[in-house]
């Protein structure tokens, strides 16, 4: 099991469903958008547009991160206990996975 490559020519873990990051961040990171989270785990989805569409008919609030990677897309949504979750979704061939 690898961490999160350090650059987008390094492939990152793969199984058969596709590719699998684990990526520590330090622990005084302000990603997870509150200094008492120290985790979050990241959902890979097909349409990120209609996952998001569909949360949100649900009622719950979901973020679209308007700034894109190269090769991903994100969206933030947080659980009953204000976890951070993260959907992404692939660019390119890999997004029908």
């Amino acid at each position: 099991m690898a961490v999160v490559p350090s650059g987008y020519e390094t492939p990152p873990w793969q199984q058969e469903a596709g590719p699998t990051a684990f990526a520590p961040f330090p622990e005084t990171t302000t990603y997870f958008g509150d200094a008492g989270k120290v985790w979050m785990i990241n959902f890979r989805v097909g349409n990120l547009d209609a996952m998001a569409a569909q949360l949100r008919a649900a009622g719950i609030s979901v973020e679209i991160d308007a700034q894109m990677c190269p090769n991903v897309r994100f969206a933030r949504l947080y659980d009953p206990e204000g976890n951070p979750i993260e959907l992404w979704k692939p660019a390119g061939r890999d997004a029908a996975r």
